[in-house]
């Protein structure tokens, strides 16, 4: 015992060592990342902000040493109006940590299945992606620049968790229900007859009777006198674990939350609207409702405490393309700032640009649904944004943090291909190119050298990975039955006749 002890007291040393020197590492990154870069972006919202808190418009601040003007929601703009009242520095520390936090949250969505799937231990194995991810260009400039897109992230991985939620109490209800339609029929102890065990046999249609279950087996049971239909409810309730706890446990267990994450992302980054339509494109209804219902919330809050600068955002600031840099700047890697260097002007011709655009916009949205159907919401969640990022009309470094998805969707994909139980040849390279393909791009990530956004390197990467990029094969989005084989009869018929 005092052996095992012993080794148990080292263990947790060592663990304890380990965490101070990674917290002291990345303290030590993001210091370096805010001198680097020196919150050029947080410096301008903080002057527009205080600006506004004095009395003056909240968009009528202008930087003396390049003319960039804040372009910032109000909702974002009171989100970080406290932030105002410290020093920048200290500011732009916490906004850090902020975004450091939903580093790690966003990570231990995406990557948690890959370690589970691989057999990992999950903590290890999500600090670890998250060390790499950190050092990804990127996370850099929005750590650097203090930008809230590290945010935006984690609010749109939350949902991800939603989704997951809601999905597996849907496929578990549905087979719940499905097992107690194909329970023996029982005979009637008074007439003798033999009828359903099923409490759903009511006469109505199939479908009606299934829609009518699952909204039953969702729904609480208040009285206490249960019936055979409400006992059967309450124990389908039971297997799915929404039986039992309080309502907020039941709301988090049953994942009814869905879509407020991105509700509140739309209100701070008009291009999450383009996830609302890939729910609204995959039939998940309720949580693209409850998204629109948050935005227009948090929206028509932000109009009734800053009536004046929401309105001015929404009319005229939100359509000024070129306010924070030009569209044709270097580090544009957007479509939009693409064509624009290539013809040599300020702004992209329009027609132009909106029908390439749209052309990707659909090309992503059908992919997606395609990764919804076979199962895997991270690598459809990861086209929409690689979707918005090259069809929105601006995308810096710190707005393509969705190719960190694409890369461990690339290097996972490419580990199932070369390590399943008789894979062909052929699929065996796809995986190599996979894993090849994620390791250049992540060493590009990291050097981030400058002639890669001379040639538009992370461009074409947007490009590239929208008409691309794998989904992982696993459960389908919807439970399908599986008709019985037919099968031969035991005894031979005669022959002849």
């Amino acid at each position: 015992m005092p052996a095992i002890r012993r080794i148990a007291h080292n263990a947790a040393r060592m663990r304890s060592g380990l965490f101070a020197v990674g917290v002291l590492v990345t303290a030590a990154i993001i210091t370096h990342y805010i001198e680097r870069y020196g919150l050029s972006t947080l410096a301008v919202e903080h002057e527009a902000i205080r600006g506004w808190l004095a009395g003056d418009g909240l968009y009528a601040y202008r930087s003396p040493k390049n003319e960039a003007g804040a372009a910032l929601p109000p909702a974002l703009a009171l989100l970080i109006a406290p932030l105002t009242l410290l020093p920048l520095r200290t500011a732009g520390g916490l906004l850090a940590l902020g975004g450091l936090a939903a580093l790690l949250l966003t990570t231990l969505v995406v990557a948690g299945p890959v370690a589970r799937r691989h057999g990992r231990r999950r903590t290890p194995f999500v600090l670890a992606v998250a060390a790499l991810a950190l050092l990804a260009e990127p996370v850099r400039a929005a750590v650097g620049l203090g930008r809230p897109e590290l945010l935006i992230l984690a609010l749109l991985a939350a949902d991800l968790v939603g989704l997951r939620r809601a999905a597996r109490v849907r496929d578990r209800s549905l087979a719940a229900l499905l097992r107690s339609r194909r329970s023996p029929r029982a005979r009637s102890p008074l007439t003798g007859r033999r009828f359903s065990a099923s409490p759903f046999a009511d006469g109505r249609p199939r479908g009606s009777r299934i829609v009518h279950a699952f909204r039953a087996t969702l729904r609480p049971h208040c009285s206490g006198d249960l019936s055979e239909s409400s006992k059967r409810s309450e124990s389908t309730r039971r297997e799915i674990g929404l039986s039992g706890g309080g309502t907020l446990r039941r709301l988090w267990t049953s994942g009814s939350w869905a879509g407020a994450g991105t509700g509140l992302a739309v209100t701070f980054s008009a291009t999450a609207l383009l996830f609302v339509i890939y729910l609204l494109v995959t039939r998940q209804r309720r949580a693209a409702l409850t998204a629109l219902t948050t935005a227009a919330v948090v929206t028509l809050g932000v109009l009734v405490a800053a009536p004046t600068e929401t309105l001015t955002w929404y009319g005229t600031t939100m359509w000024e393309l070129a306010r924070p840099a030009p569209v044709s700047d270097l580090d544009n890697q957007s479509l939009a700032g693409v064509m624009a260097r290539l013809y040599g002007f300020p702004a992209p011709p329009v027609l132009v640009w909106f029908a390439f655009g749209i052309l990707l916009v659909a090309v992503g949205l059908i992919r997606a649904r395609s990764a919804h159907t076979e199962g895997d919401e991270v690598a459809a969640f990861t086209l929409i944004g690689l979707t918005a990022a090259v069809a929105g009309p601006v995308t810096t470094a710190a707005e393509s943090l969705w190719l960190l998805p694409a890369i461990l969707v690339l290097a996972d994909a490419g580990v199932r291909s070369r390590l399943g139980i008789r894979v062909p040849r052929s699929t065996r390279r796809t995986g190599t190119v996979y894993l090849a393909a994620a390791g250049i791009g992540y060493l590009i990530l990291i050097a981030a050298p400058v002639w890669s956004l001379r040639w538009n390197v992370p461009a074409l990467a947007l490009i590239l990975l929208v008409n691309v990029l794998p989904w992982r094969q696993g459960s389908p989005a919807m439970p399908t039955v599986r008709a019985a084989p037919h099968r031969r009869a035991a005894i031979p018929l005669p022959r002849g006749g």
